[in-house]
């Protein structure tokens, strides 16, 4: 039996059919139009949209719908502004290859932008040369999921993000590939929210930069090869663990930025190649345990105001200076860590070194002070320095030391 709703294309100007809650849109001829196959269907009905190329903009989508691109279907903006405008609940776009988002120094055009909305879905999408590829403001209990993001930015000023939350809460952001945008990923007031699995790679500024986000986790991320590593700014417990911060190099660069930070936890991630393994200013009461710190710079800078942190069971191999720290009193508690540095000996064999290890060398203290001095860092007098300040500390904290450092790097 036939629905008394349902279209049958008798001639080629009509673009979709409809049966039984779900629409076709077809690419039969210059007429097609998503848009009108989203005014025509019921709330909840399924759209699918047959591969070809769509040339549409501010696409809006204003009641609850499922809308699944078969082969890739592209829609392209032709760089006009948004490409696809949600502002209902419950809609999903999964499939599409979105294309060529409009630029402007004031407004964030996106190719997906939701805004007041909940449990939507964004996923196996393609996104090139987006100005903003997901822009998500004002929404809760979404999924954003095995995306895949090309941008072409090249200064900060005239590029934006790759999935982007503003005043956000509940979003899953899963599996997404991000590479050439300004940040990869950007949350601002964002909290009780997931980024799990993501992989962000030579974007400008940052691979993760977020603000006033408050109970986040962070989870098996790779951070690699961004202008400045990941940026985390005045928020509160936080979970990261599992990422990978890796090849984060320059004057200003760092694999992870922390600033302003309370109650955090930062767990079984490597560090490697950076700058500076991590920047620490202002950040209160965070547990560093099980990390790896791999032949970076510094491995962890401490720039002050940093109290009640704990650092158990990191390794600590060859990077040039393992710990800087700016001031001369020490509120943090460093125990059973490995350094590769360390010289000393374990007589009784329990695996942990009978002398204590102060990871903290003069010539750190002279650098933070006088940047050019970095080009003596392997000369026999930075040694000599080094060894007697080891020897009687006048100018690094006394009590800067690993009480029990291991013998054997943590598995």
């Amino acid at each position: 039996m036939i629905h008394k709703k349902i279209f049958i294309p008798l001639i080629l100007f009509i673009s979709f059919t409809q049966i039984f809650g779900q629409i076709v849109v077809k690419k039969s001829d210059k007429n097609s139009s998503i848009q009108e196959a989203i005014n025509s269907a019921a709330p909840g009905d399924t759209l699918f949209v047959e591969q070809g190329v769509y040339y549409e903009f501010d696409i809006s989508i204003t009641k609850p719908l499922t809308l699944i691109g078969l082969n890739y279907p592209v829609i392209d903006g032709e760089e006009k502004g948004n490409i696809i405008q949600v502002a209902s609940d419950s809609v999903t776009i999964s499939g599409f290859k979105l294309i060529n988002v409009g630029a402007s120094y004031t407004k964030e055009y996106s190719a997906i932008h939701t805004f007041n909305v909940s449990n939507f879905t964004i996923e196996n999408n393609i996104f090139e040369n987006p100005y903003y590829a997901i822009h998500i403001e004002k929404s809760k209990r979404g999924i954003i999921r095995k995306n895949i993001i090309h941008g072409n930015a090249k200064v900060e000023s005239s590029s934006g993000n790759g999935i982007h939350l503003w005043h956000s809460a509940r979003v899953e952001i899963i599996d997404n590939k991000i590479e050439q945008m300004r940040d990869g990923i950007y949350l601002e007031f964002v909290k009780h929210s997931t980024v799990k699995g993501n992989e962000s790679r030579k974007n400008i500024r940052y691979g993760l930069h977020f603000m006033f986000s408050n109970n986040n986790t962070y989870d098996n991320n790779v951070f690699e090869n961004n202008g400045a590593g990941v940026a985390v700014m005045f928020s509160k417990n936080i979970f990261m663990r599992n990422n990978t911060f890796k090849l984060n190099w320059g004057t200003a660069s760092y694999g992870l930025l922390l600033k302003e930070i309370y109650d955090a936890n930062i767990i079984d991630n490597i560090f490697e190649k950076n700058t500076i393994g991590i920047s620490a200013e202002g950040s209160n009461r965070v547990t560093y345990e099980g990390n790896n710190f791999i032949s970076n710079g510094w491995a962890i800078r401490f720039l002050g105001a940093c109290y009640g942190n704990k650092l158990h069971q990191n390794n600590f191999l060859n990077n040039a200076f393992d710990i800087s720290y700016s001031g001369r009193l020490n509120g943090n508690l460093f125990d059973k860590n490995y350094w590769s540095e360390y010289t000393g000996y374990d007589l009784n064999h329990d695996g942990i070194g009978d002398i204590p290890y102060r990871p903290i060398k003069l010539f750190s203290y002279i650098v933070n002070r006088t940047p050019e001095s970095i080009i003596l860092l392997r000369s026999l007098f930075i040694d000599i320095i080094n060894f007697s300040e080891k020897v009687s500390p006048v100018f690094t904290p006394d009590n800067l030391k690993d009480f029990h450092p291991l013998m054997k790097p943590v598995k």
